[in-house]
């Protein structure tokens, strides 16, 4: 089972924001529970750097342990040649690594951020689960790239603006992705305030191959929903 959630977030409140998500985990009962972009600091392009052993993550450790599940969540990170990246980290019960680094920037991302290389797949119970961020899934060419990996599910973390516009863009983005590679979408979303941006659209959801949805969330804080995946 596959969760996608959009929890409240405190501004740069990294323990507390992981206290949250570690009760998602606990409560979801999936293998896979999926966070939005910067799901950790909020959407702060200003946000300290987040280490893989940082202690404030034992919380959302130990909830993986306990509930046999993967946390995917977005930080930004540092690595050892001083390069900072938008990421996605894998956290389980024994570890915690970056498995993928947004790709596609946007706006004021570049003044700070590096462009993560390549794309990137995480194998999850035979499953191969392609990763995207935000602009990433905005970008035909990121799914064409990483779909041409052979992938079961296109998993993205996200942040849409608010407003029916943002929510049409999304859902369409979403929609085209699964139908023209014939695969999962699993689409994490912020809901409510992150960051920078003090309205979000919410939608987390999951497509099926054929670009119709599956579940989706509406625009609220604090949903999950949950989906098996065939």
């Amino acid at each position: 089972m596959v969760a996608v959630a959009q929890p409240a977030c405190a501004d740069l409140d990294v323990a507390l924001n992981t206290e949250r998500q570690a009760g998602v985990v606990q409560r979801a009962g999936a293998r896979l529970v999926v966070f939005p972009e910067l799901s950790l600091t909020g959407y702060d392009l200003a946000a300290p750097a987040v280490a893989a052993d940082d202690p404030r993550l034992d919380p959302l450790r130990a909830a993986c342990a306990a509930a046999d599940a993967i946390a995917l969540v977005g930080a930004p990170v540092r690595e050892d040649d001083g390069r900072e990246y938008i990421a996605t980290l894998a956290i389980t019960g024994e570890s915690t690594t970056v498995a993928y680094r947004k790709m596609h920037l946007h706006g004021e991302e570049v003044r700070r951020f590096t462009p993560g290389e390549k794309p990137e797949v995480l194998e999850l119970d035979g499953w191969r689960l392609g990763l995207a961020i935000c602009r990433d899934a905005a970008v035909p060419q990121h799914a064409a790239d990483t779909a041409a990996l052979t992938i079961d599910a296109y998993v993205a973390g996200t942040l849409y603006g608010a407003g029916r516009e943002q929510a049409t863009r999304r859902d369409g983005h979403m929609r085209d992705r699964a139908a023209a590679h014939g695969v999962w979408v699993v689409l994490s979303t912020a809901a409510g305030p992150s960051g920078e941006y003090r309205e979000t659209s919410g939608g987390s959801g999951i497509w099926a191959p054929d670009g119709d949805v599956l579940v989706q969330a509406g625009a609220e804080p604090d949903a999950v929903v949950t989906a098996t995946l065939h």
